[in-house]
């Protein structure tokens, strides 16, 4: 191997722990990660909510907590692609 060839393995190896990676896709899409945020906490409080719904079926619970989790996911995902194309049309000065 030559020596450039060792760089950049060395490079690629110093990046594959799971924080760096998660960091590196923050600054990329700032938007991905909220969306997987908000949708863990969304599932979480449906299952905290889980013990006091009520009268109401367990399956309909489950139906409009996967509504939510899904709609935030989807929601965070549509403002992501959003500011990406904000940010490459609109924010760059046209050369």
């Amino acid at each position: 191997m030559s020596p450039s060839q060792e760089s950049v393995f060395s490079d690629y190896e110093a990046d594959t722990s799971q924080t760096s990676k998660l960091l590196r896709k923050f600054k990329e899409t700032p938007f991905v990660p909220i969306g997987m945020a908000g949708f863990a906490a969304v599932v979480g409080y449906g299952l905290y909510k889980l013990k006091h719904r009520g009268d109401m079926k367990m399956s309909l619970h489950l139906i409009h907590m996967r509504v939510a989790a899904q709609g935030f996911a989807v929601g965070a995902l549509t403002c992501g692609v959003l500011y990406s194309m904000f940010r490459d049309y609109v924010g760059k000065p046209k050369e």
